[in-house]
């Protein structure tokens, strides 16, 4: 069984070539034969281009590993890569992992196991289901918790973290799923829009080691604006 990983980038030169390192390092259960990861850049303007033409894949990785690397020429934003990413992607199973190092790896067998055990179709990793993480930002977390609930109120999940970047599923989920927002409206999409099909949604724990805005931190309080308008929009309008 295949696994691929889908990895959005922009302007991580620092943490890239760490984080597919860490990737390819990961842990995986022996039902995962292989990997794939398929790395797109967002048009970056830093270093990161160089850093992805130069990175190698660690020699001492055993499994067979093959990685993609699409270039976008303009900056279109995190759901447009994704898009992007999802369609190079040729795995039975699908992950998205952020280019930074606030999401681990280590968890990758806890976020497959629900998906191999046939118990699930979908998987969230929730950074609010008493796994380790860094103390941070008290108001990116009841932020968090205020779109988590508005999206729960529409697609009546009970998801305990909507906005995560975990999120694992099947090749017949991603078939299935259409992805036309940009920026961060991924979340809210990808949450509906699976919401919608009525496939199997589990929810684990995962660890979560999150930045400060000094060490690169995005996401601001406009893109929550944005979660609020993706949320009523594909839960309302665009339900194509």
């Amino acid at each position: 069984m295949k696994l691929s990983v889908v990895v959005p980038v922009y302007n991580e030169q620092q943490t890239v070539a760490e984080i597919l390192t860490r990737v390819v390092k990961a842990p995986l259960p022996e039902e995962i034969t292989s990997l794939e990861l398929v790395v797109v850049d967002d048009a970056s303007t830093d270093g990161t281009p160089e850093v992805l033409r130069g990175y190698q894949l660690p020699p001492e990785v055993s499994r067979p590993t093959t990685m993609t690397i699409r270039r976008q020429e303009k900056n279109l934003g995190k759901a447009a890569a994704l898009a992007t990413g999802f369609a190079l992607a040729s795995g039975d199973i699908i992950l998205v992992q952020d280019a930074d190092l606030e999401y681990d790896p280590q968890d990758y067998p806890v976020l497959l196991a629900p998906i191999l055990a046939g118990k699930a179709d979908v998987v969230y990793g929730s950074r609010f289901l008493s796994g380790p993480h860094r103390v941070l930002f008290f108001w990116h977390y009841v932020g968090n918790r205020i779109l988590t609930t508005l999206s729960n109120m529409f697609t009546d999940l009970n998801l305990s973290d909507m906005e995560t970047c975990y999120k694992v599923f099947t090749r017949q989920v991603k078939e299935r799923l259409r992805i036309t927002s940009q920026r961060f409206g991924f979340e809210p999409e990808f949450t509906a829009r699976v919401a919608r099909m009525g496939v199997r949604i589990y929810e684990v724990p995962i660890a979560y080691h999150g930045r400060t805005y000094a060490e690169g931190k995005k996401i601001g309080w406009k893109d929550g604006l944005e979660a609020i308008w993706c949320i009523l929009k594909y839960n309302l309008w665009a339900r194509d």
